[in-house]
């Protein structure tokens, strides 16, 4: 069983940045490809980007790519979402998710991820 907790929402001005944190309790975090998901209010819950186990491969959605970027540290048990030039679409709760059994490769349906965090709120202000 895998526990997450996300840290590091907030609010910030449109063309600001953030950075996201997920600490994962076990021993064996660097067994999951891990995700972050995010959902606006009235709307489904979203993939943003997916890092593989070891961190060699990444993915993003497009409405992101090219101003997020996610990374791990498996000796922290930690997973990063760097969050720059935030538009104020960017506006929802942030959800980190781990996924044992989809390998390396491009998983983005939130069915895929079997633990969840609680979620952190990101507003971006225009």
């Amino acid at each position: 069983q895998v526990q997450l907790v996300e840290s590091g929402g907030g609010l910030v001005q449109a063309g600001g940045s953030l950075r996201l944190s997920c600490v994962a309790s076990g021993r064996t975090f660097s067994s999951y490809a891990m995700g972050w998901f995010r959902q606006a209010p009235g709307k489904e819950r979203e993939f943003v980007a997916r890092i593989s186990r070891s961190g060699g491969s990444t993915y993003y959605s497009d409405s992101v790519k090219g101003r997020f970027t996610i990374s791990r540290d498996n000796a922290k048990n930690t997973v990063y979402l760097q969050m720059n030039s935030l538009k104020p679409e960017d506006t929802a709760v942030y959800y980190c998710a781990a996924d044992r059994f989809n390998g390396d490769s491009d998983h983005r349906s939130v069915y895929e991820y079997v633990h969840w965090g609680q979620g952190t709120q990101v507003t971006v202000s225009s």
